[in-house]
Protein backbone atom coordinates (compact mmCIF):
# COMPACT_ATOMS: atom_id res chain seq x y z
CA UNK A 1 0.00 0.00 0.00
CA UNK A 2 1.31 3.52 -1.06
CA UNK A 3 0.45 6.62 0.28
CA UNK A 4 -3.09 8.05 -0.88
CA UNK A 5 -3.60 10.15 -3.60
CA UNK A 6 -5.67 13.09 -4.00
CA UNK A 7 -8.74 11.15 -5.21
CA UNK A 8 -8.37 9.20 -1.94
CA UNK A 9 -8.19 12.17 0.12
CA UNK A 10 -10.71 13.53 -1.48
CA UNK A 11 -13.54 10.80 -0.81
CA UNK A 12 -12.16 10.63 2.45
CA UNK A 13 -13.25 14.24 3.30
CA UNK A 14 -16.36 14.30 1.42
CA UNK A 15 -17.46 10.80 3.62
CA UNK A 16 -16.42 13.13 7.10
CA UNK A 17 -18.31 16.04 5.72
CA UNK A 18 -21.57 13.75 5.29
CA UNK A 19 -21.15 11.99 8.41
CA UNK A 20 -20.50 14.82 10.61
CA UNK A 21 -22.11 17.68 8.87
CA UNK A 22 -20.42 21.06 7.99
CA UNK A 23 -21.43 22.60 11.71
CA UNK A 24 -19.79 20.47 13.76
CA UNK A 25 -16.35 19.71 11.77
CA UNK A 26 -14.97 23.17 13.40
CA UNK A 27 -16.04 22.02 16.56
CA UNK A 28 -14.15 18.68 16.06
CA UNK A 29 -11.01 20.62 14.99
CA UNK A 30 -10.99 22.69 17.78
CA UNK A 31 -11.12 19.76 20.34
CA UNK A 32 -8.06 18.17 17.79
CA UNK A 33 -6.28 21.44 18.48
CA UNK A 34 -6.93 21.67 22.59
CA UNK A 35 -5.37 17.97 22.87
CA UNK A 36 -2.49 18.97 20.39
CA UNK A 37 -1.89 21.87 22.60
CA UNK A 38 -2.46 20.36 26.12
CA UNK A 39 0.09 17.61 25.17
CA UNK A 40 2.10 19.44 23.87
CA UNK A 41 2.20 21.73 27.60
CA UNK A 42 2.43 18.04 29.22
CA UNK A 43 5.23 16.93 27.28
CA UNK A 44 7.59 20.22 27.58
CA UNK A 45 6.47 20.58 31.84
CA UNK A 46 7.82 16.85 31.48
CA UNK A 47 11.03 17.93 29.97
CA UNK A 48 11.44 21.09 32.15
CA UNK A 49 11.07 18.91 35.37
CA UNK A 50 13.99 16.43 34.03
CA UNK A 51 16.10 19.20 33.02
CA UNK A 52 15.41 20.97 36.76
CA UNK A 53 15.79 17.77 38.20
CA UNK A 54 19.52 17.05 36.37
CA UNK A 55 20.57 20.54 37.05
CA UNK A 56 19.88 19.96 40.85
CA UNK A 57 21.76 17.03 41.21
CA UNK A 58 24.65 19.18 39.26
CA UNK A 59 24.20 21.58 42.07
CA UNK A 60 24.63 19.89 45.26
CA UNK A 61 28.11 18.81 45.79
CA UNK A 62 29.41 15.32 47.07
CA UNK A 63 29.84 15.59 50.64
CA UNK A 64 31.91 13.00 51.80
CA UNK A 65 32.91 13.40 55.68
CA UNK A 66 36.28 12.61 56.49
CA UNK A 67 37.52 12.01 59.94
CA UNK A 68 40.57 12.58 61.19
CA UNK A 69 42.43 10.99 63.64
CA UNK A 70 44.46 12.47 66.42
CA UNK A 71 47.68 10.56 68.03
CA UNK A 72 46.82 9.41 71.21
CA UNK A 73 48.75 10.69 74.15
CA UNK A 74 50.92 7.89 75.93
Amino acid sequence: MGPLGFNEILIILIIVLLLFGGKKIPELMRGLGRGVREFNDAKSNVKREIEEGLSEKDRTPNTTTTTTTTPSQP
